[in-house]
């Protein structure tokens, strides 16, 4: 979410070199320099509400929610019944979860300063987490004829996308990639178009409405195997022989098969795609490897070196059994982790891989003709 700090609100206060040390803390990862560079600032020049507004997206991002909240009546206690802290108070109660006091801050400081476009942002983003869409976009419309501003882009494309309103979600995106000033907020951008497309695959269906196999590919682009069904789920022999079919159908070629466990059942895999079983990770230029565990290995060196093979050189892919939602994603999975019911859906699997947005689409599935010569 991209809001109170870039808001140019608090960009044109004076003082704002005086945070760059800070920002820079900040956007190169070492947080606990950064926080102590904006507490300096918020002490020896509290009048830069830019610091304030920063410091306070720090808290957020970081679900520190209490001190946000803490941080608002802090700037309350410098700049009085200023509409400024009313919004930072607003939106710090949204984040606790307290919608109807939020809204009520809110509404208090738009009273105070009707043309400050934060106002009206905040106030779509507590409309939007109460499920008030209507209300929500109309504040937004306020906001970004106030300032145009990418942030209010991108949290219009989510309440669309959301409603199940695709096409104008995807056109909310790509007016927020176009609008960015930073380019963390143009690749999110760029990101969500990508979500949105996918999710419009099972349109008009609403996000929330759609089996959370489904809701992890539109989120990820990754192709799930199997879809919800009051079912047992296929046991692992079964996924991986659902998977040799897919592949075979796919008519994809793989020059090994790398397996970053030790489950034997990766042997039948081998047997049904009639591959060897590589050594280790190290592949040679042109290899297609098929990267397979039972569930992500991630922070495994030898899995993490194999991943990254697939992912540098766009050839092979990696598949597992068992998806964690907590886990990088693979770019195949069988079943997500917890899922109760579930059965094969291979075809529509099939529709899904060919997706112009799905993860495989940039991923070479063959060996070259040089490499298949060798």
């Amino acid at each position: 979410m991209f809001t109170t700090s870039q808001f140019r609100v608090f960009a044109t206060e004076p003082g704002e070199r005086a945070i760059a040390a800070a920002r820079q803390l900040m956007q190169d990862g070492h947080l606990e320099a950064a926080e102590d560079a904006y507490l300096e600032l918020l002490d020896t020049q509290p009048e830069v509400k830019l610091a304030w507004g920063e410091y306070f997206t720090m808290l957020r991002n970081a679900r520190r929610f209490e001190e946000a909240l803490a941080l608002s009546a802090q700037a309350a206690d410098h700049f009085g019944d200023d509409a400024f802290p009313a919004t930072l108070k607003g939106a710090a109660l949204v984040e606790l979860g307290r919608y109807r006091e939020a809204l009520v801050a809110l509404e208090h400081a738009a009273s105070l300063d009707p043309g400050l476009a934060l106002v009206w942002h905040e106030a779509g983003y507590a409309a939007y987490r109460l499920g008030e869409y209507a209300r929500a976009l109309l504040a937004l419309d306020r906001a970004f004829a106030l300032e145009p501003h990418s942030g209010t882009l991108h949290l219009r494309g989510k309440i669309l996308r959301t409603a199940g309103r695709y096409l104008a979600a995807e056109v909310a995106f790509q007016g927020a990639a176009e609008a960015a000033e930073f380019d963390e907020q143009r690749a999110e951008a760029i990101r969500q178009v990508s979500v949105t497309r996918r999710y419009a695959l099972f349109g008009p269906t609403k996000p929330i409405d759609l089996h959370e196999s489904r809701q992890w590919f539109a989120e990820t682009g990754a192709v799930p195997l199997t879809y919800h069904a009051d079912l047992r789920p296929p046991n692992d022999e079964e996924l991986v022989r659902g998977f040799a079919q897919f592949a075979r159908e796919q008519e994809w070629r793989f020059t090994a098969i790398y397996q970053a466990d030790a489950w034997p059942g990766w042997s039948i895999l081998a047997d049904e795609l009639g591959l060897d079983t590589a050594a280790d990770a190290q592949f040679e230029t042109g290899a297609v490897p098929l990267v397979v565990a039972r569930q992500p290995q991630t922070g495994e060196a030898v899995w993490d070196d194999a991943v990254a093979f697939v992912r540098r050189a766009r050839a092979g892919l990696v598949f597992v059994l068992h998806q964690p939602t907590d886990q990088e994603p693979a770019d195949i999975f069988g079943v997500l982790a917890g899922q109760a019911g579930a059965m094969l859906d291979l075809a529509t699997a099939s529709e899904v891989v060919q997706h112009p947005n799905s993860v495989l689409q940039d991923r070479r599935l063959w060996p070259s003709e040089a490499a298949a010569g060798a």
